[in-house]
């Protein structure tokens, strides 16, 4: 069957089922459409759990965010919940960003959890994806929901489900709710009528004990006290982090703290940034010019449900720029394993397509550091693994998602933005800057530099094509990239790294998925793989040389610029 008979079978279907009139009419539109692409796009395959849970475009169809995709992932969720737990009362978490539509799919979130039996925590306004994933602990919640779609532009939503301890579903669960939810035939079998009793909101009290999580983490604290009046700007993207960033900053005893005025008011619509995204320089230049008229030592600004965060500080011109993820976390790590005065039986967890100077940071300070797949939720998997057994301190990944401490089990920009400025107090009080700490950091562990490229292509058809873009790389892999030889080959997909210089392989001890990583005889790393939330191919490339003294970065940068971009080019075309 086509993917066009695919799509107008179960758009035929939801006509035929009992949704709402309005929704109907839309479906009558779509299949009148002379260009049937809308009509493929919205109903070819039912949403799925990625590597950031359900996500999609907001608007009818089985592949768009909408209350009956949202219920019926939320009845798959509780029927999971009670045959999983039959003897339990349970209880979930859920909560919200500034999206549109994010309240209205946390209602029918909460409705539906009700209708079945369970109490929910409903929170009462948005506030940031980590504050859920520390709810749910501290309420003794046994799942959560929470409704965004991250950086993603205006267009989408999501919802993102978490297991008791506060990370994100992975296997077997997300596959069994999965189960569940394609279980579910009919939308008549979606319990929507809510039982008001079985819905609390969440009160204060959560928030202050995670502001004193945080608190607790941050070393160098007499700095604070010493640097308090420090220039800090920091911007919400109208997203939630105005309900917590500039509170936790504030109780940490930072005292100048300049907010976007025009960026703080929560907006859906994103209406003063192309992407939400501080990933992106664009999204950043309002935050990076007031810091520049008012001199400001940091700038931060975050995504719409605040899981992640981008940090602009000043070179040795006095000019700013932006850190990348991987240099963000680096220089997170640095100071953080400085600090740490019981380093016995520690360690740190990173993604495997984040830096490897990490890795060697943590190696030289005795720490260990695992090396998960990509997404947070495979590091809180991780955690799970080795609680008991040894002690966690931080980790993070290259798209800008940093974590301190273990009482939240996802990204967390809040915090990651205490640290940020509790670092930049410290530099100042020991008379350097956060660019000081980075040239040494590359001093003394290696210069890495990181690049990153996304391949957009979208709908059914961009689909089709990043698979046999995968398949071209996984069955004609390049035997050279930049003039330089590649010796490893890692396909996650098949679990074998295989070295070409001897022809040995080995077991990859990782779940499956579908990336692929080469490296080359000079220790660049590429890896490729289709992003789990997004209509993209992600080409990342790490390039380093050793930086022998200080005074030569600039000319190392230069050079590694230019590889960076070389390979870009070969790879990615």
């Amino acid at each position: 069957m086509s993917l066009l008979d695919q799509a107008t079978a179960k758009a035929k279907h939801w006509l035929n089922s009992n949704i709402d009139e309005a929704s109907k009419d839309q479906i009558k539109k779509i299949l009148a459409l002379s260009d049937q692409k809308l009509l493929i796009d919205s109903f070819y395959k039912d949403l799925e759990f990625g590597t950031g849970g359900l996500r999609g475009i907001m608007g009818v169809g089985s592949n768009c965010m909408n209350q009956y995709t949202v219920g019926a992932a939320t009845q798959g969720l509780a029927n999971y919940l009670k045959k999983t737990l039959p003897s339990k009362k349970i209880k979930v978490a859920v909560a919200y960003d500034s999206r549109n539509n994010s309240r209205f799919f946390a209602e029918v979130t909460a409705n539906v959890f009700s209708a079945n039996g369970i109490t929910v925590h409903l929170f009462p306004e948005l506030r940031p994806t980590p504050l859920l994933s520390f709810a749910i602990r501290y309420l003794a919640c046994d799942s959560g929901v929470v409704i965004t779609a991250s950086h993603n532009p205006k267009e989408y939503n999501g919802y993102k489900a978490y297991w008791n301890e506060g990370a994100q579903l992975v296997p077997p669960h997300d596959k069994n709710v999965i189960a569940e939810v394609n279980a579910i035939t009919d939308f008549s079998q979606i319990k929507f009528t809510a039982d008001l009793s079985k819905i609390v909101s969440v009160g204060q009290e959560v928030e202050n004990a995670y502001y004193q999580q945080v608190i607790n983490r941050i070393p160098k604290k007499e700095s604070i006290a010493r640097q308090k009046d420090i220039s800090l700007v920091y911007s919400s993207l109208h997203g939630a982090g105005i309900t917590m960033v500039p509170e936790c900053l504030a109780r940490l005893g930072f005292k100048n703290i300049t907010i976007i005025d025009e960026q703080k008011t929560p907006d859906g619509n994103f209406p003063t940034v192309q992407s939400p995204n501080p990933e992106e320089q664009s999204a950043m230049e309002i935050a990076l010019k007031k810091a520049k008229q008012i001199h400001a030592e940091l700038v931060m600004a975050t995504d719409p449900d605040t899981d992640r965060v981008g940090f602009g500080i000043k070179n040795d011109q006095g000019d700013f720029f932006l850190l990348n993820g991987n240099q963000g976390f680096s220089l997170m790590m640095w100071f953080i394993l400085k600090n740490l005065t019981d380093k016995k039986n520690t360690y740190l967890a990173k993604t495997i397509v984040t830096t490897e100077l990490v890795d060697n940071m943590a190696h030289h300070f005795g720490v260990d550091c695992y090396n998960t797949l990509t997404g947070f939720k495979y590091i809180a998997e991780l955690m799970s693994q080795l609680d008991g057994k040894k002690k966690f301190i931080a980790a993070g990944e290259e798209s800008y998602g940093y974590m301190v401490g273990d009482f939240v089990r996802d990204k967390d920009a809040v915090s990651a933005c205490a640290f940020f400025a509790a670092m930049a107090a410290a530099a100042k009080d020991e008379g350097k800057t956060l660019y000081d700490w980075l040239l040494q950091m590359y001093a003394d562990h290696g210069f890495y530099k990181e690049g990153l490229i996304n391949l957009v292509r979208k709908g059914a058809e961009g689909e089709q094509q990043i698979k046999a873009m995968m398949e071209k790389f996984r069955n004609d892999p390049p035997q050279f990239i930049a003039d330089e030889k590649v010796v490893r080959i890692l396909d996650y997909n098949t679990r074998i790294e295989k070295n070409l210089l001897t022809g040995a392989t080995k077991p990859i001890a990782l779940p499956q998925s579908d990336v692929l990583q080469f490296y080359t005889q000079t220790g660049s790393k590429i890896s490729v793989r289709p992003s789990g939330t997004e209509p993209k191919i992600k080409f990342y490339i790490s390039v380093k040389v050793e930086l022998r003294k200080i005074s030569d970065f600039s000319t190392a940068d230069k050079i590694l610029n230019e590889k960076i971009n070389l390979i870009g080019k070969e790879i990615a075309g």
